[in-house]
């Protein structure tokens, strides 16, 4: 296993006003919607799923082919990265 830099490698970030921040990736839950058809590309649920439920955290998946139903943690993200941006925010 390599070991990873401690060491930031680019220059700090600057937000519209110049101020120096971080870049930082912002991540929304998409509304997904029960009968939406969907592709995972990679990962241990690769493959194609439909939603067949939505809960507050939870996801349940249908296999169109084997009909095998799952149900996992919420998945479905929006990303957006952003440069500027103070981090980590004060709660």
């Amino acid at each position: 296993m390599t070991e990873m830099s401690k060491l930031p490698t680019d220059p700090p970030a600057q937000g519209p006003d110049g101020a120096a921040g971080d870049t930082v990736l912002i991540l929304r839950p998409y509304p997904v919607r029960v009968g939406q058809k969907i592709t995972i590309e990679g990962g241990p649920r690769r493959g194609d799923w439909e939603i067949i439920g939505v809960g507050d955290r939870k996801l349940r998946l249908r296999c169109p082919i084997s009909h095998k139903e799952l149900d996992c943690d919420w998945f479905c993200y929006v990303v957006t990265e952003a440069a500027g941006i103070p981090w980590p925010h004060r709660h």
